[in-house]
């Protein structure tokens, strides 16, 4: 007796069986598998991309330091600008946990490329008085140039963030690179790579603290104080920065954490992967929906096969479960079609932007379990209706 004609079925017997099923009909089987494989894949990818760009984020973050912290005036109580203390640089200091501060001061001044530029037309750079220090705060890095130093920070000599030197068609510092801060020619003696963690420098013209006082009109208060903390302690020098800023007005004050900044931009792509996550699904009920039909199809093209076997003894079980295997067959090679699709669009899309590629174990074996799932259950009613098909009924079909 062959394995179709066996009462008793093993699951290596099923297994033949449903597969035998699946070569009769093999460019069926490739389109309805393929409809699986685009829905997982799709889904996958969200997953993987998202998870990619969370590692990166952490990466960067590691390297950043999540230990900084800024301080910043904000209004009083009846709406008006406050500003910080002019010893409140100092004080934060005197925090123990603190480890570093420096801070930068914004001037009335504004910065064009040459006197014909219209006084309108200042391009929303800002000129900021800075203290030496602050590269090494906030891990600032130079494209090009240097920093300022004890010499160049009292003379007109600037430094600018990115943006800046972009609006300004800066492309090397040098001393033949000048630009005009407040009617004054300043030297271009650097200019800044992007700072994740201090973005507004990006923005920016920074002086010299000193030159700024004398020429740019520069009141001295510090408008942006930038704070290190030992690891343990960032929450509880977080808690008293205010106080200690600005003792009698600490409601003045605005504290916040940079690293939080970029956590929440983050966090913020969560809608759209739920976007992206929903049309996946969507794809994957469309896949669901091409293997109910192809196995609808072929239980009506199969009843001659399903009356013969059922003719020489086989059971109605066996009959239900032979179609079920076919539909959970076909299910399977879509979904680990699809998860391989899946790691591949992440590894391709990660490695274009410069992320390690992660693709999350739960996400691999979610989808294989999903694509399972539908199967069965598109395959259920065309397994129980080939089931319920009596010999007679099943051969006299045309």
């Amino acid at each position: 007796m062959n394995v179709l004609e066996s009462p008793r079925m093993r699951p290596r017997d099923v297994i033949r069986t449903g597969g035998s099923g699946l070569r009769a009909r093999p460019l069926r089987v490739f389109l309805s598998a393929l409809g699986i494989a685009i829905g997982i894949a799709a889904m996958l990818g969200v997953v993987g991309i998202s998870a990619s760009s969370r590692e990166d984020l952490n990466r960067q973050l590691a390297a950043l330091g999540t230990n900084l912290l800024t301080v910043a005036p904000g209004q009083t109580l009846f709406g008006a600008d406050a500003h910080l203390p002019a010893e409140a640089e100092g004080m934060i200091g005197q925090i123990g946990p603190v480890t570093s501060v420096t801070a930068t001061g914004r001037t009335p001044a504004k910065v064009y490329r040459n006197e014909h530029i219209p006084e309108s037309e200042s391009g929303s750079i800002s000129v900021l008085a800075a203290r030496l220090d602050l590269p090494a705060d906030v891990n600032a890095a130079l494209t090009t140039g240097v920093w300022l130093n004890e010499a160049t920070h009292r003379y007109p000599a600037v430094v600018l963030g990115a943006k800046a030197a972009d609006r300004l068609g800066v492309v090397q510092a040098g001393p033949d690179q000048r630009v005009r801060l407040g009617g004054q020619w300043f030297t271009v003696v650097g200019v800044l790579a992007h700072v994740p963690l201090a973005p507004e420098l990006d923005t920016a013209a920074l002086v010299g603290w000193p030159v700024a006082e004398e020429r740019l009109d520069f009141d001295g208060y510090p408008t942006t104080i930038y704070a290190r903390a030992g690891e343990p302690s960032v929450t509880a020098v977080r808690d008293v920065l205010a106080a200690t800023a600005n003792p009698r007005a600490p409601n003045e004050v605005e504290v916040s954490r940079p690293s939080d900044v970029l956590a929440a931009k983050q966090a913020t792509d969560a809608t759209l992967n739920a976007l992206l996550l929903g049309l996946g699904g969507v794809a994957l009920l469309v896949g669901g929906v091409g293997v109910a039909n192809t196995m609808v199809i072929s239980v009506l093209e199969r009843r001659a096969e399903i009356g013969l076997r059922r003719s020489l003894g086989a059971t109605r079980g066996q009959i239900r479960l032979q179609f079920l295997a076919e539909s959970l067959l076909l299910s399977a090679i879509g979904g680990v079609g699809g998860v391989a699709l899946g790691i591949l669009v992440t590894a391709a899309y990660a490695s274009l932007q410069g992320w390690p590629a992660t693709v999350p174990a739960w996400a691999m074996a979610g989808g294989v379990l999903a694509t399972l799932v539908i199967g069965g259950v598109a395959g259920f009613y065309p397994a129980v209706r080939a089931a319920r098909m009596s010999p007679t009924e099943a051969l006299a079909a045309p």
